[in-house]
């Protein structure tokens, strides 16, 4: 879905162990790291797209997290031109709704195959903030107010 201005709606994913640390996923074949994310499809709630998304992206299935908290508003980033597939396309980036998620599983559950087509093929504990500097420059400015909204939420993952 995109809306009036040209962004794509989207999730965001930070997924929590009880050690506080969050899951980093390199996108396959690439040297760049991101949090899951993915496309909001007409008519499906931003829930629904999280659980579509976590599954595609990671294999987990809604049973092996919690949903601790959600950003109240949309985080939006602009592409650069250089990754705009048609430049006459409204597209113009993504506005991204971020779920805090405490994983309560066991890492064996994790499955980057698990759609035949996978987006990451590696992936990594981390601590909370590495992600913000690490992150595509483009990206980093939602990395790091996203992340500061949902901080207060982290020691509810803990425990």
């Amino acid at each position: 879905m995109i809306d009036q201005d040209g962004y794509r709606a989207n999730v965001c994913m930070v997924i929590v162990n009880r050690s506080g640390q969050v899951f980093w996923a390199k996108r396959a074949r690439e040297n760049a790291w991101q949090f899951p994310q993915g496309g909001i499809d007409a008519k499906e709630s931003t829930e629904a797209a999280l659980f579509r998304e976590l599954r595609e992206e990671t294999g987990l299935s809604g049973s092996s997290v919690d949903i601790i908290a959600v950003t109240r508003h949309w985080y939006r980033y602009r592409l650069p031109r250089r990754m705009l597939k048609n430049r006459s396309s409204t597209f113009v980036g993504q506005k991204q709704k971020w779920f805090l998620l405490r994983f309560k599983g066991n890492e064996g559950e994790f499955d980057l195959d698990y759609s035949g087509s996978p987006e990451f093929d590696g992936w990594q504990w981390v601590s909370y903030w590495y992600p913000v500097s690490q992150i595509v420059g483009f990206k980093k400015n939602v990395y790091a107010k996203a992340l500061k909204e949902l901080a207060p939420s982290l020691n509810k993952c803990m425990n």
